[in-house]
């Protein structure tokens, strides 16, 4: 079966690798929907399109992964289209969502969905990283080592 994982990832963090591993233990391919596409140099999206998907393309293939495919979903503000949008760009059987919203839109148009697991979510959430990112906190442990070394030559650039 093929799979559908949405996220911002604002950065692709360790919690997100482990549902995406999770995710392939149940299914043969995931597809990774980036949200907020369009969004980029925000405090909540501090991070463009392209670096988010080299973060998780290297996240990845850093642990053997290779089964996926990552795909860009501008913010639409009506459910239906959203989901039109994505379904346009990948073949899927089977949604895992925690977000509220996410899960609606996807059932109410007859999909299935499966809330994931999630990992430490005090700690491997994307808001915190960022603001220990942006104070000068640690947080290199709470990502993936190809992604901190990615986001460290990133900020040099």
């Amino acid at each position: 079966m093929r799979a559908l994982f949405v996220g911002r990832f604002q950065p692709f963090h360790k919690g997100h690798l482990r549902v995406i591993k999770d995710i392939l233990k149940e299914n043969d391919f995931v597809v990774i929907a980036i949200g907020s596409s369009q969004e980029k140099g925000t405090e909540k999206n501090p991070f463009s399109f392209e670096e988010r998907k080299k973060m998780i393309e290297i996240a990845l293939k850093n642990e053997g992964i290779e089964n996926f495919k990552i795909i860009a979903v501008p913010d639409v503000f009506d459910d239906k289209k959203w989901v039109s949008l994505i379904k346009k760009q990948a073949d899927f059987d089977v949604v895992y969502s925690r977000n509220p919203w996410t899960i609606r839109c996807f059932r109410d148009a007859g999909i299935t969905v499966k809330k994931h697991r999630l990992y430490k979510k005090s700690e491997l959430s994307g808001t915190n990283i960022r603001k220990n990112m942006k104070k000068g906190r640690p947080w290199k442990h709470f990502v993936p080592k190809a992604v901190f070394n990615f986001l460290r030559k990133l900020k040099r650039e």
